[in-house]
């Protein structure tokens, strides 16, 4: 099964109020595996970025001058999504921005029904726990050395684990290169047995025979 992880990085957490996109990352899982293919890219959200969004993922307006603008990179971040779920932390936040950015295009929003909530999920599974990406990377004992602002491309890594583990268990290849192949199973190799019969008492013996003798046409006096 195909799936996307995804995450965005904004101005703000309103599109309502003129708050744009300003990053996207999404990496490509099949089977819950990452198999290598990912998206990732910095937009020009042609406007300011307010000093508090900047404490949070670390991106200024001049960081972001000169990079695409959404409507430059919308084809190619639509053919990537496909028509695959999409899995993000908090998900409706970052499908009513992707959304909001669309309808500037005149195209239609992200399906609904292709949204699949880990955050939604944490709380199901650790009901009244701190159910952050941080506190859940903290609780699986997933490394969060490098996270020091909320960077996309990191986060969706971080997600693309986490996610794994709310769905049954740590995999291989948490990596955004290529999921290594899984041994098969070795074979034991064959050992050679010494044959051991299992022998019989003759007062045995004496007493099965007498008790056949009882029976009118036992199967066991039968040939074949």
């Amino acid at each position: 099964m195909r799936e996307i992880v995804l995450d965005t990085e904004t101005t703000g957490f309103e599109p309502e109020e003129g708050h744009r996109v300003i990053e996207i990352a999404a990496i490509e899982l099949v089977n819950l595996l990452p198999t290598g293919r990912h998206f990732h890219t910095l937009l020009d959200p042609e406007r300011d970025v307010p000093a508090e969004a900047t404490r949070i993922h670390g991106f200024t307006a001049s960081d972001l001058a000169g990079r695409p603008r959404f409507a430059e990179k919308a084809e190619e971040l639509l053919a990537f999504l496909g028509d695959s779920p999409i899995v993000a932390h908090n998900a409706p936040f970052d499908f009513k921005h992707l959304d909001a950015e669309l309808a500037r295009l005149g195209r239609p929003p992200l399906d609904p029904a292709r949204m699949v909530d880990s955050l939604a999920l944490a709380r199901e599974r650790f009901p009244g726990a701190p159910n952050s990406l941080d506190a859940l990377c903290r609780r699986f004992d997933i490394d969060l050395s490098e996270r020091t602002t909320h960077n996309a491309l990191l986060d969706v890594r971080l997600l693309a684990q986490v996610y794994l583990e709310l769905r049954g268990g740590r995999q291989l290849g948490l990596g955004l290169g290529a999921a290594p192949a899984v041994p098969a199973l070795a074979r034991e190799a064959a050992v050679a047995r010494t044959p051991r019969p299992i022998l019989v008492p003759e007062a045995a013996l004496a007493a099965h025979e007498a008790f056949l003798a009882k029976i009118k046409d036992p199967i066991w006096k039968r040939e074949g």
